[in-house]
């Protein structure tokens, strides 16, 4: 392994063509700037010719190196197996659509030469539809609010990283429920953050990225990284069981010393009851819920599957 060596990991998923567009546009680029480079192209289980493209493209320039998930396993468990396979002194992911500019590649390496072990390019534009738009600032506020991890402004998908937070990621993390970006912003490092403006991209048509998907990995992230639903619960439980007190001790009060009649309305004895028993059966299956989501995940681990499979191709 190269002490310099960048290996760049193509997230592959019905990439076709663009597989040899991006490996040309950065070949150019870096070799222009002296930086020697592998080119992992991770196919996220593509049924058309994409892992057939990116193996004849592998035979042909000996720095390209071709991957197949056994599945679709979407594009954060393609990088964490493209991680896996990696050699080089320091790496990043990259999506297929040009959306992360290929001379910011440069840019950030640059700055790993001057001894940043993490650096996490954060969007300050975005050319995206509203929607996109409206969903990505809403996600990014409440993982800062209610999680223990910071994103920046705009967000971050990528990141540019040392060959030691490499070996931390494959040898400490286990791949399941969890997202790259989020377990390096809990190792520290102090991520240094690159800002950039990032055009549309080439998917201009309908996004592979899922409204399904995006779900799975929001909630993938929060769960991971947050505390926030289980201190949540104890507090509302804490504070309930207070509350039901003081009501408890005014309606005895009430019924001792005073009458039923408030506001001009007689409130029947059975109405509170009533009131208590759904109050509390709401609050019981949110709690319920909440503890599940941190149960399956439990569950999904101790089961020690992987997060990934990538196929042997001979």
């Amino acid at each position: 392994m190269s002490d310099k060596l960048l290996s760049i990991i193509l997230l592959s998923y019905y990439s076709g063509e663009r597989i040899c567009t991006s490996y040309f546009q950065l070949k150019e680029l870096l070799d222009g700037e002296n930086i020697p480079f592998e080119f992992i192209v991770m196919d996220d289980g593509s049924t058309d010719m994409s892992f057939e493209i990116a193996k004849k493209l592998g035979s042909k320039y000996s720095n390209v190196k071709a991957y197949q998930l056994s599945r679709n396993y979407t594009s954060n468990y393609s990088w964490f197996a493209g991680l896996s396979v990696c050699k080089g002194a320091c790496a990043i992911a990259l999506p297929d659509d040009e959306q992360q500019p290929y001379h910011t590649i440069i840019d950030m390496y640059r700055l790993w030469e001057q001894g940043h072990k993490v650096i996490i390019p954060n969007r300050i534009t975005r050319d995206d539809p509203w929607s996109s738009r409206i969903f990505s600032i809403c996600y990014y506020k409440i993982i800062n609010v209610l999680s223990e991890i910071t994103y920046p402004e705009g967000g971050a998908d990528l990141a540019f990283i040392d060959r030691e937070v490499i070996d931390v990621l494959n040898n400490r993390i286990h791949p399941i429920n969890t997202a790259v970006i989020p377990e390096i912003f809990r190792l520290g490092f102090s991520p240094l953050y690159f800002p950039y403006e990032r055009p549309l991209g080439l998917n201009q048509g309908k996004s592979r990225w899922t409204f399904k998907k995006k779900i799975r990995l929001a909630k993938d992230v929060f769960f991971s990284s947050s505390s926030f639903p289980i201190k949540f619960i104890t507090n509302l439980g804490f504070w309930t069981a207070f509350l039901s007190v003081v009501v408890m001790i005014f309606y005895g009060y009430i019924a001792l010393f005073g009458n039923r009649q408030f506001w001009g309305v007689i409130v029947p004895g059975w109405v509170s009851i009533i009131l208590f028993i759904t109050f509390f059966g709401g609050l019981i299956l949110l709690s319920l819920g909440i503890i599940a989501e941190y149960i399956w995940r439990i569950y999904e681990e101790v089961k020690g599957r992987p997060g990934y499979i990538i196929k042997k191709n001979e």
